[in-house]
């Protein structure tokens, strides 16, 4: 009787802490929300806090009207999406091929990969390189580079090391070869691996926006994150999102246009975490069974 009340108590306890913790995260965003649903009055004088004051809507009719954010928005999702599909593509073979016994010279490549794990690439001579390849003011630059990563590689390679060795030889006996057993067999049992470094990567690549700032020199093939920094960080008047692009009779300041950009950049990553949740909550649970 005593030690249910005791795990009863916990639990009370618990739920109350996690709703405490989930607040403080949600809490700057509907600041954000706030913010831009109020008038320029209120904003500029900082005294919005947690709910709109003079409710105007002004400032998103006039963002969504904005061609230089749908431009950016565009590139934005180009990269993301193509860069996880590549991310995928080249993290999913080389993590297969790292987890067969049999392949010749695995503990060597497993070695230089942690290596460039421990001691990544400096700038300088990664910039040479892209520029080498010919890559900067493309949307290349932003993609390939990003493209293969040690943690994802180590993480996808212990999944498939724990996938049933029988199960692969079952399937070569039913003919199938190396490569048929990787598409057909261990592909589809990789769903929450696959989900969880998809969405892990494609929140880095979305809101990344150094490399844009490195390699991208024509404003045309500006990502989203670097058009928002240009807004906040350095107050650029030819950023495309400065208050002369919005409605004169709006009358809307930098602070409410701050705010309706920035959730404007966030919501599409919001809208693709919950497809995937089901998938990175098992992929998050990795390691923690054992047959």
């Amino acid at each position: 009787m005593i030690r249910e009340r005791s795990d009863t108590l916990f639990q009370w306890i618990n739920g109350i802490v996690m709703i405490l913790v989930s607040l403080t995260m949600i809490a700057p965003m509907i600041h954000l929300l706030a913010i831009s649903l109020s008038s320029s009055v209120h904003a500029e004088a900082r005294a919005v806090y947690l709910w709109p004051k003079g409710f105007n809507v002004d400032v998103y009719k006039s963002l969504f009207t904005m061609g230089d954010m749908w431009r950016a928005m565009g590139v934005s999702v180009w990269i993301t999406f193509a860069g996880t599909l590549l991310c995928l593509a080249l993290t999913s073979s080389i993590s297969f091929c790292l987890a067969r016994p049999q392949m010749p010279g695995r503990t060597l490549l497993t070695r230089l990969i942690l290596f460039s794990f421990i001691f990544p690439a400096p700038l300088i001579p990664t910039f040479l390189v892209v520029k080498n390849l010919g890559l900067v003011n493309t949307l290349w630059a932003l993609i390939i580079p990003s493209a293969l990563g040690a943690y994802y590689v180590f993480i996808m390679r212990t999944f498939f090391r724990s996938i049933s060795n029988e199960l692969i030889e079952a399937s070569k006996i039913d003919g199938c070869g190396e490569l048929g057993v990787f598409i057909r067999m261990v592909l589809p049992m990789s769903k929450p691996v696959l989900a969880t470094i998809a969405l892990f990567h494609a929140v880095s690549q979305w809101n990344s926006y150094f490399a844009a700032l490195i390699y991208i020199r024509s404003r045309p093939l500006h990502p989203l994150q670097l058009k928002l920094r240009s807004l906040i960080v350095e107050g650029d008047a030819n950023s495309g999102m400065d208050a002369q692009n919005f409605d004169a009779g709006s009358l809307q300041t930098p602070e409410v246009i701050k705010a309706a950009a920035i959730l404007f950049s966030t919501l599409p990553i919001l809208i693709v975490y919950p497809m995937l949740q089901k998938y990175f909550v098992k992929g998050a649970m990795l390691g923690s069974l054992k047959e």
